[in-house]
Order: structure tokens, then sequence, then C-alpha cells
């Protein structure tokens, strides 16, 4: 008898337990493969989604960062009795006379007006196009570039020329500017001089045909009176501005004043850049579906490793029962079939990671986003691997723990 006990440790080392463990999944391959597949599908997924929201949101960040947060914009609102408010002719000067300002450009809505391909498309079919009156320095101000042709000077101000967004322009059809290229606006034909590329903190600007304040008030009638009675270019109804990044906030809470002093709760001023990065903080709230998924794929997971270990613990009751017979303890046995069930729920978890990575990064090239994998991602899901091994294979490593020797080699 004390042969027998030297024979068999009272407590198996963990290099020893490890290979112990691993022999029900050596002798068994594919049906511990199967079973782990779950357990790596739903860690893959919380791993990609994770990832995927992260490289979003730091993509989209990284752009807000590059274009700028000090821009601020000015609208017209609506006045005390619900009608469209109009901001003042005076109002980007008055705007520019604030000292920490360093740009101002606006545009001026003509809602007379609508563009098309050619003159033969029926005017109902708009596109949800605008045409917009635009100030020559527009581009700087709002953060985006010409991506074809040219943009407004001082000489095509005045003439029918447009220059298309980058959204405007795709859904016209035109991909790039060709000599004699036009638009029909506004009953007439205009000339295309340029496409812009996408402008991220003024979609606006995406979804108009940009003409000249000159032009919209000699060919479309944009015009307003001045104080002296003469006609002067039409009012804007946007105005954006550039302030100097320590000094935002302050010109926030003087803008209202500025554009409108006799009526400064008609004028709506906004920062797009704080729009989107509430956006970007918000895509999480998305996210919820998709790790219920992963969730319900790890249950699945789960079950399946619970599956293959009751059916192991009741196909291996012959070596359960010679092990006991030469001394194993029921703790070791335990031990064994619950060990058995991590290290399977773990090669599923390690290999789910590897997946959800490689389709984060994949992705995240496509889309020229930085690569973020959130440590909580991997290191959750690896987490939640062990933990549903341990639950799926504690009943079967009890029940293997409760065979007693003869019993288990009785019904072999």
């Amino acid at each position: 008898m004390n042969t027998t006990a030297q024979l068999i440790p009272a407590r198996l080392r963990s290099g020893d337990m490890a290979r112990v463990a691993s022999v029900g999944l050596r002798t068994r391959r594919l049906r511990a493969a199967l079973s782990a597949l779950g357990i790596a599908i739903g860690v893959a997924a919380i791993v990609a989604v994770l990832g995927l929201s992260s490289s979003s949101q730091a993509g989209l960040l990284a752009e807000i960062n590059q274009l700028g947060t000090n821009l601020l914009t000015v609208t017209n609102g609506q006045t005390f009795t619900g009608q469209a408010a109009s901001l003042p002719l005076t109002a980007p000067a008055m705007i520019a006379r604030i000292t920490p300002v360093t740009k101002v450009a606006d545009t001026g809505e003509v809602s007379t007006a609508n563009v098309y391909r050619s003159s033969l498309i029926p005017s109902i079919n708009t596109n949800a196009l605008d045409v917009q009156a635009a100030s020559l320095n527009l581009l700087p101000a709002v953060g985006t570039t010409i991506d074809q042709g040219s943009y407004l000077n001082a000489a095509t101000a005045t003439e029918p020329a447009v220059v298309l967004g980058a959204a405007a322009a795709q859904r016209l059809g035109i991909d790039r500017v060709y000599r004699g290229e036009r638009v029909w606006l506004g009953g007439m034909w205009f000339y295309v001089t340029g496409i812009l590329k996408p402008a991220l903190l003024a979609p606006e600007i995406d979804d108009s045909a940009l003409i000249g304040y000159p032009a919209a008030r000699k060919y479309l009638d944009y015009s307003s009176t001045a104080a002296n009675g003469t006609t002067t270019n039409g009012p804007p109804t946007t105005i954006y501005i550039r302030a100097q990044n320590n000094q935002v906030n302050a010109v926030d809470n003087v803008l209202a004043n500025t554009a409108d002093p006799e009526s400064p709760t008609d004028v709506n001023v906004s920062q797009p850049s704080a729009a989107l990065t509430a956006r970007a903080d918000a895509q999480g709230a998305f996210n919820g579906l998709f790790l219920g998924l992963g969730t319900v794929a790890l249950l699945v997971g789960a079950v399946g490793v619970a599956n293959i270990m009751i059916i192991s613990v009741l196909e291996r009751r012959s070596e359960i029962g010679l092990r006991r017979a030469l001394g194993a303890t029921r703790g070791q046995i335990r031990a064994q079939f619950l060990s058995e069930a991590i290290l399977l729920a773990l090669l599923g978890g390690a290999v789910g990671v590897v997946v959800g990575a490689i389709a984060t990064t994949v992705y995240a090239h496509t889309k020229h986003w930085a690569v973020v994998i959130p440590t909580e991602a991997w290191a959750g899901g690896i987490a939640s691997a062990i933990l549903i091994g341990a639950t799926a294979g504690l009943l079967p490593a009890i029940r293997a723990a409760r065979l007693s020797p003869t019993d288990a080699l009785i019904t072999v």
C-alpha cells in the first residue's frame, strides 16, 4: 500500500497535469476542434467588434485633429414667430474683427435654384442637392481642397461657373472636369470648373453646387437691399470661422451677439468637430448587438465543451477506474477533466483572438485607419474562454471524480 502511494504523488505538478489533460484532446482532435469552434467564433466576434470600433473611432478622431477642432459655424435660426431668420450682410465682416478669429468664410443658400445633369431631367429629381453662393476663401475655412479642376476666383465668381461638392459630383455622374463640362443650374447652363474633396467638418458643402456671390445675384437674382437702398449680394446663411485653438470657447461665447447684435437669439452657433467627436464616442452604443451575438456564440461553445466532456467521461471510465485503482485521488481526477475543459476552451479562445485581430487589421487597412485592438478585447476574450471552459467542465469533472474504481472498471 505504501508502494502504491509512492507511485502516485499526492499532488501532480503543473506540467504533468497539462500533459494528462491534453490526452483527450490529442486523441480526439476532430471532435475537440469542432467543440472549440464555438468558443473561437464568439471570441473572434468580440475582438473584431471592439477592435473595429476602436480603430474607427481612432481614425475619425485623427482626421478631426488633422482638420482642426477650431472650426465654428454660425447659421441663421428662427425668429420668435417661427419664421426663418436672416443673418445681417455685415455679419462676416463683424465676426472677422474678433481678435482670436483667423479665418472667416460664408455661403448663402439659393433656395430658388436647383442643379441637374441636363435640362431634360424632370425638375422633381433634385438629388437632394443645394445651390449655394460661396465666398472665395471658403476652402481653407472648411478644411477641404480641390480634387479636380480649380476653385472659383475673382473672375469666375462673376460668370456662370460652378464648383461641385464631392457628393454632388458623384450624384450628377461627373467624376472629372473636362473642357466644356456643364450642368443645368437655375434654368441655364453653368460650366463646371472644379470638384471638391469631401469636407468632413462641413458635410453640407459635399451636397452643394457652389457659385460666386456676384454670379448668384446676376443670374439667379440672389440679392439683398443694403441700408443705402442699393442692391447687393444675397445674405449669408452659414458663416465658417476658424479661431485660435486656445480661444475657441471665448469666440463661441461672443459669436451670436457679434453676428446679429439686434437679435442674437436668432443665430445658431455650433462646433462641427464637437459633434463628430460625440459621434465617435457614441459608436460604442451600437456594439451591444454584435457583442450579444458574440456572447451567444460563446454560450453555444460552452454547451459544446460541456457535451464533449460528458461524453469523454463516459468513454474513459476504464482510464478513470485504472487511475483510481492505482491511487489517484478524487481531486486529481476532478482536476484532470476540469483542466482538459479549460485547455479546450483556451485553445478556442486563442484562435478566436488571432482571427479577430486579423479581421480588424485587414478591415482597418482598407479604411486607412490605425489598427487599435483594446486590451480588454483580447484579454476579455481569453478570460471569457477560460471562465466558460471552467464552468462547462465543472459538472463532468465532478461526475468523473465520483466514480469509484470498482464501478468504473465493471462498466468496461
